[in-house]
Formats: C-alpha cells, structure tokens, sequence
C-alpha cells in the first residue's frame, strides 16, 4: 500500500479536497474526483467523530488518502481518527513546543509516542491483518502536521520541528494573515508575509519534515511548491460545487445566444 507520507516524502505534490460537510455519501464523491487525499475538517467544518468514522471507507475506496484536521487541543481524537483509519492529521493552533510534543505524543506508538493500541477499524480497513506489522510500522506510515498559523508558533517553529512524533508544519494563512496584521485583516495571499511563508516553508524541508498549506487561490499552487509545501489543499466541497455550478449555468445560459 502506497502511503501518504511515502509520495510526499519521494518528493509529490498532492492535493486534497476539504471536506466540512458531515455526510459520508458527500465524502465519496469528493473523493471520486481525482484529488489526491480527501481532509475531514473537525475544526471549523461540521464532521464529528460519527461522520469521521463513517466517511473514512469512502475515502479508501477510492483510492485516495484521508486526512482529518481535529479541533483545537484535541488531541485525544488524533488518536482515535487514526484508529479510524485516518493516515493524517492536521492539529490546529499548535503554538508552542509543549503543544507539539502533546500531538506528536498522541500520534505514534511508544516508544516514540504515548498512542494507546486499539486500531479497531484501522487495521482491517488497511487490508493488513499482521498486528505485529502494524506496531512495528505504523509511526513510519503516519503522518502529523503541527498548523502553524499564528506568531507564537512562529517563534516556536524550530522547536515545533524537533518535537517527537511532528512529521510537518501545515500553514493556515488566513489565520496567519490575521496575526500578521496584528488582528485588522484577514488575508491569506498577502504579498508582504510571503518572505516569511516561504521561509517556514525553508526550515520545514531543512529539518526532514513535509511542509503544507491551505490554498485560498488555486493559481498560487505552483509558488507554493517551488517554495517546498508539498501537500495543498485545494477546494471545500461548497467551493467546488459554486465552481461547478458557474461553470454549467454559464455553459446553458450561453448556448441560448
């Protein structure tokens, strides 16, 4: 089985869908349409732990990757979404080194880790029946991103990066822009902070870790990877239907002329 962190580490770039839609149908047909993984959104989105460990099989059936970003501090649910079957997680607000060694502590098996064993679904989801396999390797086959997003985990990035079990640095920039502008803008593709995007991006890659983003302009896709972030997201499934929708309305409305 070809795993998440394995493309990235072999140097992909990879997109998912962002789900927010708490609905496992809905699920798989984002994950029917070509995207890379397919990330459940706890935090601002509307999955829960139900719609969590109902929408993951979607996801594997189609061949693509599940992600899910837990909500903030809950790090609990890093835990079981990867006894869901999850192959990622995005933690949010992770804004100090003791933040990320909680993460990184709930995300691996010991002795990296403090993960409790029980991967219930996780493991016949996997199509592996070998439980000793799964100890043995599932730290290697996991992938945890720390989001930084404000400027105390900026301050905290080096750290951050050398916590136990944090495989990358995902970058929220609307929140970022947020903290940036010392609370009076939200404004994720702000020129003047792309130094310093590129530059978390930089320290990422220089300390063996896998950097990713939230794209708000898919057009900047490609100045994102040249700067290192190898795993974007691209669409929300209330984007892409708006998208989708523009797209056949204009093409109907524009035959009748």
């Amino acid at each position: 089985m070809t795993t998440l962190i394995s493309r990235l580490a072999a140097g992909e770039t990879l997109f998912t869908a962002w789900s927010s839609i708490p609905d496992a149908l809905t699920v798989e047909i984002m994950a029917g349409q070509g995207y890379d993984a397919v990330t459940l959104d706890m935090q601002h989105g509307g999955h829960h732990e139900d719609s969590v460990l109902r929408s993951i099989p979607g996801i594997l059936r189609s061949g693509a990757h599940p992600v899910v970003r837990i909500p903030v501090g809950r790090f609990d649910m890093a835990s079981r979404a990867l006894d869901f079957g999850a192959e990622a997680v995005i933690a949010p607000m992770i804004n100090s080194v003791a933040d990320a060694r909680a993460f990184g502590a709930a995300m691996k098996y010991p002795p990296l880790g403090e993960r409790s064993w029980g991967p219930t679904f996780a493991l016949p989801r996997s199509g592996n029946r070998d439980s000793q396999d799964w100890l043995l390797n599932s730290n290697a086959r996991t992938l945890a991103f720390a989001m930084v997003e404000t400027r105390a985990a900026l301050d905290a990035l080096d750290g951050i990066l050398e916590a136990p079990g944090v495989d990358g640095i995902f970058v929220g920039p609307a929140d970022f822009s947020i903290a940036w502008t010392g609370g009076t803008a939200v404004d994720p593709v702000r020129e003047d902070m792309m130094e310093v995007i590129a530059d978390i991006a930089g320290r990422t890659l220089a300390a063996g870790k896998v950097g990713g983003i939230y794209l708000t302009n898919v057009a900047m896709a490609g100045r994102f990877a040249a700067m290192g972030y190898r795993f974007q997201a691209v669409s929300s499934e209330i984007r892409a239907i708006a998208a989708g929708s523009a797209a056949l309305l204009g093409e109907a409305r524009g035959s009748l002329t």
